[in-house]
């Protein structure tokens, strides 16, 4: 490994500057991975941007709005210093069961308003749809936020887990900044296709899942409260399965001097410097711990002999559930 200077990049040809890392909010909200503490939570974000971490990447069907609310507590007075993603389109019941996904141009300008006010702000820096809504065209959809952006309410466009076809589709319409996907050592799918459209049209990338939600970490599913105790890679056959896998890969971060999470990042900024990586970080101690991969580089023969420990492929079970599956625009 090599020490490397700690250097911004850029959301595509068109997207805004960032710091290398982002911070994804949505675990700060209960119903994800257990119970949750909003001190906590506001804390790491002071912690992020007091590091120079500028991209907070949130959804405003996280907690049903409770994480937009809490996002807004921690950047009060503190604006200057963020680059705010928001997800949208996801609809959810009272019980906090998901109802489907609307995409319509009247129902992105409403999200939209309602997020302005939840967040505290004038402007969003990057709005994206959270999913393809399927009865509807994404160039309506794309219209829609590109309105928005002439009235000065948002910045920039993403776009999150689609397939080649749509981010064709909507870049016709409206430049995108970015592509927000899933992307690790044990889930490499992006590679086949999706990178190549992207470098082609200039957009960029922020990758969420680069430790495979706690998986490269060694963490198991906690108590009821924590989603992961539904997902197909950390149940049953395939759990113990993936165990072993994670045992080798936790192995080489020692031999390296690196944490499992640092060795995980250090693999994704590796393989695409130009993207990046976003950690769902949900105390200063694990901030700390993510921080500490930006400052290495992986030699050639390191990440080879990574790839040979954790082949592509050799992880157990899919992302998420089938169901969810099939809503996946980025899977087809």
């Amino acid at each position: 490994m090599t020490r490397v200077k700690i250097s911004p990049i850029r959301l595509g040809r068109t997207g805004p500057e960032v710091f290398p890392l982002g911070l994804g909010c949505m675990g700060m909200s209960p119903g994800v991975y257990g119970p949750t503490d909003d001190a906590q939570g506001v804390a790491t974000i002071h912690a992020a941007l007091e590091r120079g971490v500028s991209l907070l990447d949130t959804g405003d069907f996280y907690g049903m709005g409770h994480n937009e609310l809490l996002v807004r507590r921690a950047i009060e007075g503190r604006r200057d210093q963020v680059q705010l993603s928001v997800k949208f389109g996801a609809l959810r019941s009272p019980e906090g069961a998901f109802l489907g996904f609307d995409a319509r141009p009247a129902a992105v300008k409403s999200f939209l308003t309602y997020s302005l006010r939840r967040l505290g702000v004038d402007h969003i820096d990057v709005y994206r749809p959270a999913r393809l809504d399927p009865t509807v065209p994404i160039e309506d959809t794309i219209g829609a936020i590109s309105e928005l952006i002439e009235k000065g309410y948002v910045r920039h466009i993403g776009l999150s887990e689609v397939g080649t076809e749509t981010i064709r589709r909507a870049h016709a319409v409206h430049p995108i900044a970015d592509l927000q996907i899933e992307y690790a050592l044990v889930s490499r799918g992006p590679e086949a296709k999706i990178f190549g459209v992207l470098d082609e049209l200039g957009i960029g990338a922020t990758l969420y899942g680069v430790l495979s939600r706690g998986l490269l970490g060694g963490k198991t599913p906690g108590g009821p409260g924590d989603f992961r105790n539904y997902l197909p890679r950390f149940t049953g056959d395939n759990g113990r399965r993936n165990a072993e896998l994670v045992a080798g890969f936790s192995r080489y971060a020692g031999e390296l001097g690196l944490s499992p999470g640092q060795l995980a990042i250090a693999w994704v900024r590796a393989k695409r410097p130009e993207f990046l990586p976003v950690i769902g970080a949900r105390t200063p101690e694990q901030l700390d711990d993510a921080l500490g991969a930006l400052s290495v580089a992986l030699e050639p023969e390191q990440v080879a002999e990574l790839e040979r420990i954790v082949p592509e492929g050799a992880v157990a079970g899919t992302r998420y559930q089938a169901e969810q599956m099939a809503h996946l625009d980025s899977e087809r």
